[in-house]
């Protein structure tokens, strides 16, 4: 399965991106993963695939564990979804499903690399492998 991360309208700080890159660099071996800038949901709602998965993420959403992450990615793939688009700074957006990183509002930045740290930890999950090098 692959991810591309869609932020919208957010600056992201130098830091996350950096952070963001090295989580890019480890995932590469179990997925691919993209990092794309919409400047408004509107036309970023017109302009996605209609095959495309679409995760919303919203303070509103499903708030899960690291394991039950792992086993909704496992799920999702094997349902042959090959690509979600998981969409940041668009609560309002419609979407496949919703989750939250938390109830509190945070930093579009951090709400990046919290995902591709969690996609990350779900993967290693889900190949048994341990998490923390």
């Amino acid at each position: 399965m692959n991810f591309i991360i869609y932020l919208v309208n957010c600056k992201i700080d130098r830091f996350y991106r950096e952070a963001i890159r090295e989580y890019e660099k480890r995932l590469s071996r179990y997925c691919k993963t993209q990092v794309i800038a919409a400047k408004n949901a509107g036309v970023l709602a017109s302009k996605l695939p209609g095959k495309l998965y679409k995760i919303i993420i919203s303070t509103q959403g499903q708030l899960m564990s690291s394991e039950e992450l792992a086993e909704k990615i496992n799920r999702l793939g094997l349902a042959g979804n090959s690509t979600a688009a998981v969409i940041i700074g668009a609560e309002d957006m419609a979407g496949d499903e919703s989750w939250a990183i938390s109830p509190l509002e945070m930093d579009p930045g951090l709400q990046a690399t919290v995902i591709f740290e969690q996609i990350y930890r779900a993967y290693r999950i889900l190949h048994h492998e341990p998490y923390h090098k």
